[in-house]
């Protein structure tokens, strides 16, 4: 029997990397919330930006009032749209970042830095461009967390969170992301509702008078920079992996993986004799770790998790 002192050193083995995750992102989020209030320029500057940006913006995009206005021609349109606002935004990201570690483990890294990437660009462009929302602009729009609520925000323009930070969206960006990693990862049928989650977000934002169309404009080409950048940090990790094999195998005389280094003919295991039917069997029900598309999700992973 394995005593106690084994199973809790496995216990704690096991669960170590995921409490350094979730440690990682706690701080870097916290990071992100303690950056946003400790660099501001205070509303003068966010309500002069917007003014700017709302001028710019009538040249060649449709009105966000006038979209605002005509969406709370439907009932309960203000309401539902709030809660959205609210209640999906950091769940929403979490929940995703929960299923890839349980359910695709290989491909976590890659969207969690993505995330880290872009929150961190979010953070830059705050601080570059404070921008004051629709809601706040005077420009004519609705705040209908305070006319209908439930609201993310203070009644008053201040506490934890700083609401001149509309430029970029990162309700948008996360959006994007989400419905991006789950088509990039899952097969099923069911990822596609997922995927809705982001045009939603494009709606719900502008119908809450939280973001202009830019913000969340910006915050898809900052997406698109982050995994770029994602992405050729993984293919230099790899060249700096293949160089170091080389030079290895240089070092040692003899090609890695050459013949010196195969185990010997006699020592290897003689298979089993075959009745023409176990083998396929196997492969359909046992082990599939040397089967083709092994590790592919399986089609029921979103209704699972």
């Amino acid at each position: 029997m394995v005593s106690g002192t084994a199973v809790g050193g496995m216990v704690r083995g096991r669960m170590r990397p995921l409490l350094v995750e979730v440690g990682l992102l706690a701080v870097l989020f916290a990071f992100y919330k303690w950056g946003r209030t400790l660099i501001e320029s205070g509303p003068g500057q966010a309500m002069a930006n917007a003014h700017v940006l709302w001028r710019f913006e009538r040249e060649w995009l449709p009105s966000e009032v006038g979209f605002q206005h005509w969406a709370l021609g439907w009932d309960h349109a203000a309401f539902l749209a709030n809660v959205y606002y609210v209640s999906l935004h950091f769940p929403g990201t979490a929940l995703l970042l929960i299923w890839l570690y349980v359910r695709h483990r290989t491909a976590y890294a890659r969207v969690r830095n993505e995330l880290v990437a872009l929150t961190a660009a979010g953070l830059v462009v705050h601080t570059m461009f404070p921008l004051a929302p629709p809601r706040l602009a005077g420009i004519g729009a609705v705040d209908t967390m305070l006319t209908v609520g439930p609201s993310a925000y203070p009644a008053a323009a201040d506490g934890i969170a700083n609401q001149y930070a509309a430029m970029p969206s990162l309700h948008i960006g996360w959006a994007i992301l989400v419905a991006v990693a789950v088509l990039r990862v899952s097969r099923s049928r069911w990822r596609w509702v997922v995927a809705l989650h982001a045009p939603l977000t494009v709606l719900v934002v502008v119908v809450t008078a939280n973001h202009y169309w830019t913000d969340g404009i910006v915050a898809a080409l900052l997406l698109a920079g982050a995994m770029a950048l994602v992405s050729l940090a993984g293919r230099m990790r790899q060249a700096v992996g293949h160089a170091a094999d080389a030079h290895e195998s240089r070092g040692s005389g003899r090609p890695r993986g050459g013949p010196a280094d195969r185990e010997p003919r006699a020592a290897r295991p003689v298979p089993a004799p075959r009745d023409g039917h176990g083998d396929r069997v196997h492969d359909r029900g046992g082990d599939r770790e040397g089967v083709r598309g092994a590790d592919a999700p399986a089609s029921d992973d979103l209704v699972l998790a």
